[in-house]
This record gives structure tokens, C-alpha cells and sequence, in this order.
């Protein structure tokens, strides 16, 4: 799959692409408009190596280091310019969050896990 994300971004030469069909093959059900690429398959394939390489170490970056051969800072540089083209989620750093806000954050996930609300919803009552 990496390899089409690959060839699909050396022949788009990284511009932004424009899916106008989605297709099911098992079922032949398809659904044509515009859709937005998600924000992971916007990136460079390398950026897309370097994320998942990221999460296969479960976050290390000491192993990070290791396998491309770069220093902390690097990693940590690079972890910071990929996640500045995710922002489909954004997020300040709690250091401690009181229970009551804790209930609510869950309560949102579990109205989106059932499909009472939207994820644009979830992501506004989660900020």
C-alpha cells in the first residue's frame, strides 16, 4: 500500500490531488464527489515512512535515532514539521486534567464511538 502512496506522489509531484471516486470492489458499490485526501496521505512519502516508523517504536525516539541515524534534535525537529501539517487535531498539553473534564472528554468519545455526533462535533468539544 506504501508503495502506491509512493507512486501516487512522485507522478502528482506533491501537489494536492482531487479524489472524486470511492470505490468498494468486493461489493461494487462506489460513491463519486469530492473528497479530501486524509491529512496522513498528504504527506511526503518520506514524512509517511518517518510517522511510521515513529509509531511501530511506540514513540521512541532513541530508536528513532538509531534507525535514521540522526540525533534527538533532528527527530524531534522532524516529529514537530509532520505534526504541523496534522491539524486535524490540536492539542495543548494538560499536566492535570480534574475529573469532571475528564468525564465530559469521555463522554464525547463515546457519543462519537456510537455516532451521536460528528467528528467535527467530537473534535469542537474536545478544544
Amino acid at each position: 500500500m506504501i508503495h502506491e502512496w509512493q507512486a501516487l506522489i512522485k507522478m502528482t509531484g506533491g501537489k494536492p490531488v482531487k479524489v472524486t471516486k470511492v470505490e468498494i470492489p468486493e461489493t461494487g458499490i462506489s460513491i463519486e464527489g469530492e473528497f479530501k485526501l486524509p491529512a496522513l496521505a498528504q504527506l511526503s512519502a518520506e514524512d509517511q515512512l518517518f510517522a511510521a516508523v515513529f509509531l511501530k517504536t511506540h514513540g521512541s525516539i532513541k530508536q528513532m535515532e538509531k534507525f535514521f541515524g540522526i540525533s534527538y534534535p533532528t527527530v524531534k525537529n522532524r516529529l514537530n514539521k509532520i505534526g504541523g501539517h496534522l491539524d486535524m487535531v490540536n492539542i495543548d498539553v494538560v499536566i492535570e486534567e480534574p475529573e469532571k473534564d475528564k468525564e465530559e472528554r469521555m463522554d464525547i468519545l463515546d457519543r462519537l464511538g456510537n455516532g451521536e455526533i460528528s467528528l467535527d462535533e467530537a473534535l469542537k468539544g474536545l478544544e
